[in-house]
């Protein structure tokens, strides 16, 4: 069978190329925005560290509001919420590009860039149209989601591409000008495709899904992995500066997406067909995952340590992004599986959030760690919460493990010593 066979059963229900195709373009702009803002800043300003904590704040307040979103999208349907929810966020986007235009004081940079956190979960979104058009087919929901972790590597590929590109070519607001009228074209686009879209859950009768069983640590490991995320898109693009090479970081960072791209296409093709009895695989699967990818970080740091090359860099990023896609693929498998009925779009969205909060640690450490001691010491800020997020991944297995095994001794007490 060819890989691309489970590809194509998927695309073979109605309505889902044209919402795919949506949500594509609204999902690219989420690769532009945070380095449209980092250059953008770093330019006008001159600070790094500015630079990282206007985004972290950015990121921290979506992942604050994000789940109110979300819950709202999961009462009251996709198309209702969202495309209202972009316009505002956009307000948030251009007042960033008029404070930095105008030369405005440091705190209203960070004012607008947190009114940007009622952006939908684009992601999200489309994951929760694959899991109710694909429901009780296990193998096919797992390609869609490698397919959806693909697609977001795609956006996260491209997206810086193309924001290093217009700020450093057309002007330095321009990448998040471009990238707020993708966003608003594309939920548009997407939320009109009523056909696939979840029905409405008015009434939400469950718990919160963060407080759900296995939920917590999942969250916490999710929270762990977007700090590698965003401390090394802010050390990546230091280091580029640092050598004369500013307008090359785009395109480095996404050398690392396109690893991990190609390796969720393979991982979506071959590793969808295990038994689906065995609930304990995906946590197995997961831990394995997550410490590939601590392991392989280990690759840039070596990279910039001894070598001090930006294509040495590149290589060892390209290899790097490998472990990427797997782990986010069987993440959000588990976060599926544990989120209750009736709210998986805001299950999904908390482990979004739980990334961005992630994201924005990083990106403040990082930034921070290039401004006091250098860019090559960043790297090993993602290491180290590549090991924080394994061993948190670890923990959750295990104490999953127990509770199996106490499971078992109540169902089969005549077995006990």
């Amino acid at each position: 069978m060819s890989p691309l066979t489970p590809y194509r059963r998927l695309f073979a229900h109605p309505g889902t190329r044209a919402f795919t195709l949506g949500n594509l373009v609204a999902r690219l702009p989420m690769g532009m925005f945070s380095v449209s803002a980092v250059i953008m800043i770093a330019s006008s300003r001159g600070s790094y560290a500015l630079a990282g904590a206007v985004t972290a704040t950015g990121l921290a307040a979506t992942a604050v509001v994000a789940p109110w979103t979300a819950r709202l999208v999961d009462r009251h349907g996709q198309a209702r919420v969202a495309v209202p929810a972009t316009a505002f966020a956009l307000l948030g986007g251009i007042g960033l590009v008029v404070c930095v235009r105008l030369g405005a004081p440091d705190w209203t940079l960070f004012t607008a860039y947190a009114a940007t956190a009622t952006t939908p979960n684009t992601g999200g979104m489309s994951r929760a149209r694959w899991a109710h058009l694909l429901k009780g087919d296990a193998a096919a929901l797992h390609t869609a989601n490698s397919f959806e972790q693909a697609v977001d590597e795609l956006c996260f590929m491209l997206g810086p591409v193309l924001a290093a590109f217009l700020c450093g070519t057309v002007s330095p607001e321009a990448g998040m000008l471009v990238g707020s009228a993708l966003l608003m074209t594309g939920v548009l686009l997407f939320t009109a495709q009523r056909s696939t879209q979840p029905p409405p859950q008015p009434r939400a009768t469950s718990a919160s899904p963060a407080l759900a069983p296995g939920m917590p640590p999942l969250l916490l490991s999710f929270l762990a992995t977007g700090a590698v995320f965003g401390a090394m898109e802010v050390v990546t693009i230091a280091f580029a500066d640092e050598r004369g090479h500013r307008s090359a970081a785009g395109a480095v960072l996404a050398l690392q997406a396109a690893g991990s791209c190609v390796a969720g296409l393979l991982y979506g093709a071959v590793a969808g067909n295990a038994p689906s009895s065995d609930s304990s695989l995906p946590v197995r699967r997961y831990v394995l995952c997550v410490g590939a990818m601590a392991v392989l970080l280990t690759l840039p740091l070596l990279a910039v340590r001894l070598t001090g090359s930006l294509p040495v860099l590149a290589g060892a990023l390209l290899v790097a992004g490998m472990a990427t896609a797997p782990t986010m693929v069987t993440g959000m498998t588990l976060v599926q599986r544990r989120t209750p009925e009736g709210r998986l779009n805001e299950g999904m969205t908390l482990a979004v959030t739980g990334l961005l909060g992630g994201i924005a640690g990083g990106s403040a450490v990082g930034g921070w760690v290039v401004e006091h001691v250098s860019p090559a010491a960043g790297y090993a800020v993602p290491v180290a919460a590549a090991t924080v997020a394994l061993a948190i991944a670890a923990l959750g297995a295990g104490a999953g493990a127990v509770r199996r095994q106490e499971h078992r001794l109540e169902l089969h007490p005549a077995n006990t010593p």
